[in-house]
């Protein structure tokens, strides 16, 4: 994830700090729109990043029904926008920071969503595996961290099930690709601009 330089001791603390500071604004996507209240100690407070942006325009069209996770929700653009592509679904919205579930879930309400469940990673029911992922994974938790976290959540994959992520090139974009696909899940570059690479995993059935 990008993050700004103030951000990134917070966003991905459980207990965020910083005082309080929302920001609303409307998304518009070619497809869906919905309005997203931001606030500081949450990735991306006051707008869309451009990594999530690329990749709310440039993934592939969610699976219309099970389970699809948002890992490492944030404010939730990614979780609305999965919500609304993929009505008949149920939509994990899942991260560490308490202030960024409540953001989620108010969210959701705001928008008239339903179809979303939003917890803490530990909270996934253990039989529940997901149809796929989208994520803009934190990727300044450094290496070792961000592999054990996706380690852990891909193999929560349906059989054939997919995984959606973002990452800037400068921030290893490439040698990520390489180790999902070390790991058993041939992966593909299936966008690349503004500096960010969008990757499709595939857990092979």
């Amino acid at each position: 994830m990008t993050c700004q330089a103030t951000e990134v001791p917070q966003y991905f603390d459980p207990s965020p700090s910083v005082a309080s500071a929302t920001v609303t604004f409307d998304v518009v996507l070619p497809d869906v729109a919905f309005s997203l209240t931001t606030d500081r100690g949450v990735f991306s407070h006051g707008h869309v990043d451009a990594g999530t942006g690329l990749l709310l325009r440039e993934a592939s069209a969610p699976p219309a029904v099970g389970n699809l996770l948002d890992l490492g929700c944030g404010a939730g653009p990614v979780t609305m926008t999965l919500a609304r592509r993929a009505p008949s679904a149920t939509v994990w919205a899942v991260d560490v920071n308490a202030r960024a579930r409540e953001l989620t879930a108010l969210n959701a309400e705001r928008n008239g969503i339903t179809n979303v469940r939003v917890v803490a990673p530990d909270e996934v029911p253990a039989d529940i595996v997901f149809a796929a992922i989208w994520s803009n994974p934190p990727i300044r938790i450094g290496k070792a961290a961000l592999h054990s976290l996706l380690a852990t959540w891909l193999a929560r994959l349906e059989p054939d099930g997919s995984a959606t992520l973002v990452v800037q090139k400068h921030l290893g974009a490439d040698s990520l690709q390489a180790w999902l696909a070390g790991q058993g899940y041939p992966t593909e570059r299936i966008a690349s601009r503004q500096g960010f690479r969008i990757l499709v995993s595939r857990r092979l059935g």
